[in-house]
C-alpha cells in the first residue's frame, strides 16, 4: 500500500466509527495486504483519533487463544491502542448508539508503575514493572464489515488489525491484586449475558499465562520503536469467546475471589 492508500484506509475507518456505518473489507480493497500495512492503517487512524482530542491510555492484546489464531489462519496474536475515550467505570450503562455491533471479552489487565521497552524484556521484567491487575472487560466494535455483503468473504487479520484490534471500549474492575499476589494462569471468569452464563475461562487461555502477553506485546513495539510508559492499562488477551452485547443486555464477569466487573447497553 502506498502512504496516500494507508492514510485513505484510515479515514474510511474513522468516518464508519463517527457515522456508526461499516465500511467495506480492506481486504478485498487492498489484495495482498500485509500485517505491516495493517499496523501502518491502525497508526494512522489512531494518530486521527488523537488529532481529535484523544489521549492513548495503554494497549491491548488480541487473538492469543489457539482456537482463534487457527480460526484466522495466523500464529501470533495482534495488538491495538486504547485511548480515554474508550474507558468506562465498572457498572457504567453505555448509551444507545455508542457502538455499531459491540461484543465483550473477559480480561486482566496490568496497569503498569514503570516503563518496558526492548527485545531484552523477561517476564521479571514484566512482574517489577507492573503495580497491580484487575479484572476487566473489553469492548469490541468492527467499524469493517464481518463479511462482504457480495463476495461472502469474511474479514480476515489485516482488516481487524487495521482496525485497531477491533478495539472499542474497556470496563476495569475496583479490585487490585499484586501481580505476584495470585497465579494468573488460574485466574478464571464466568461471563454471564442478563444473568445467563454465556461463557467461562481461565487465564492460561492466554497463551498458557496472561504475563507472556504482556511478554509478546513489549517485543512486539520493540520491533517499531515504541514502548510501554509508566501508568499505562495493557489488557492482557481474552480467555473466553466474544459475547455479543446488543441494546437492552447487561454483561458481567465474575472472577471469583479475583473481583467482579459490568457493564449495560442502553
Amino acid at each position: 500500500m502506498t502512504p496516500d492508500e494507508i492514510e485513505a484506509a484510515a479515514r474510511e475507518l474513522r468516518e464508519a466509527e463517527v457515522t456508526g456505518v461499516q465500511c467495506g473489507l480492506l481486504s478485498l480493497a487492498h489484495e495482498g495486504m500485509t500485517l505491516d500495512e495493517a499496523y501502518a492503517v491502525q497508526a494512522a487512524f489512531v494518530a486521527m483519533k488523537e488529532a481529535a482530542g484523544a489521549r492513548r491510555i495503554g494497549w491491548k492484546i488480541g487473538l492469543t487463544s489457539r482456537a482463534m489464531q487457527q480460526a484466522l489462519g495466523i500464529d501470533t496474536p495482534d495488538s491495538g491502542v486504547l485511548l480515554d475515550d474508550m474507558l468506562f467505570p465498572d457498572e457504567a450503562a453505555i448509551p444507545e448508539g455508542r457502538f455499531i455491533q459491540p461484543r465483550v471479552e473477559a480480561e486482566i489487565a496490568f496497569v503498569m508503575k514503570a516503563p518496558l521497552a526492548g527485545t531484552a524484556v523477561t517476564r521479571a521484567d514484566v512482574l517489577a514493572a507492573t503495580d497491580y491487575v484487575s479484572p476487566a472487560l473489553e469492548i469490541l466494535d468492527t467499524r469493517i464489515r464481518r463479511i462482504d455483503p457480495e463476495t461472502g468473504r469474511a474479514r480476515i487479520i489485516t482488516d481487524t488489525v487495521s482496525d485497531n484490534a477491533a478495539n472499542a471500549g474497556i470496563v476495569l474492575g475496583a479490585a487490585q491484586h499484586g501481580v505476584e499476589a495470585v497465579d494468573l494462569r488460574w485466574v478464571g471468569a464466568i461471563l454471564k449475558r442478563d444473568g445467563v452464563v454465556e461463557e467461562t475461562g481461565l487465564g492460561a487461555g492466554v497463551l498458557d499465562d496472561p504475563v507472556t502477553g504482556i511478554l509478546w506485546l513489549v517485543h512486539r513495539l520493540a520491533r517499531y520503536g515504541q514502548g510501554i510508559a509508566a501508568g499505562e492499562v495493557l489488557l492482557s488477551g481474552s480467555f473466553i469467546r466474544p459475547v455479543e452485547a446488543p441494546s437492552g443486555s447487561r454483561i458481567e464477569a465474575d472472577f471469583g475471589p479475583f473481583g467482579h466487573v459490568g457493564v449495560a447497553f442502553r
